[in-house]
C-alpha cells in the first residue's frame, strides 16, 4: 500500500497537466490560444500567491514535526505549506474546467487525491492540500476575469 500512495503522490501531480495537455491538443484553435494564454498567467500567479503564502505561514513538514514520522519518499525538511504540487495540479484543472467541465472535474478530482496521498505519505499536513487548493482557485479566479 505505501508504494501505492508513494507513487500517487510523485506521479499524479504530473499527470494532471499530462492530461491536460492532451485535451489542450483537441481544442478548436481559439479555445486553444484562450487557455494557453491563461495558463501562463495562471503559472505565474500561482507561483506567486505560493510564495506569499509560504512567507506568510510556516508549517514544518509531519516528518521534521515528529521524528518517528518516515516519509514514503526522499523529501527536503523545509516549509510544507502550501503544497506547491497540489497548487499548481488544481490550477491546471481549473483551467481545463473552464473550457471541459467534465474533463476538468476529473483532473480536479485527481488533485485533491494526490494532496490526500502527499498527506498519507507524510510529506504535508491537511491545511497544506487546502492551502493549495484556495489557491488555485484564486489564481483561476484572477486570471479568467480579465
Amino acid at each position: 500500500m505505501d508504494t501505492l500512495v508513494s507513487a500517487v503522490a510523485q506521479f499524479l501531480p504530473i499527470l494532471v497537466p499530462v492530461a491536460a495537455a492532451a485535451i489542450w491538443l483537441t481544442l478548436p484553435r481559439r479555445e486553444k490560444a484562450g487557455l494557453a494564454v491563461q495558463a501562463v498567467l495562471a503559472v505565474v500567479v500561482v507561483m506567486a500567491l505560493i510564495q506569499l503564502a509560504a512567507g506568510l505561514h510556516s508549517d514544518p513538514r509531519p516528518f521534521v514535526v515528529d521524528p518517528t514520522v518516515r516519509p514514503l519518499f526522499a523529501h527536503p525538511a523545509d516549509n510544507g505549506f502550501p503544497s506547491d504540487h497540489t497548487a499548481l495540479a488544481a490550477t491546471v484543472a481549473l483551467l481545463v474546467m473552464l473550457y471541459r467541465r467534465m474533463l476538468g472535474a476529473v483532473l480536479l478530482s485527481a488533485s485533491v487525491i494526490a494532496g490526500a496521498a502527499r498527506v498519507a505519505a507524510h510529506v504535508h499536513h491537511a491545511q497544506d492540500i487546502i492551502g493549495a487548493l484556495l489557491i488555485a482557485v484564486v489564481a483561476v479566479a484572477v486570471v479568467s476575469a480579465g
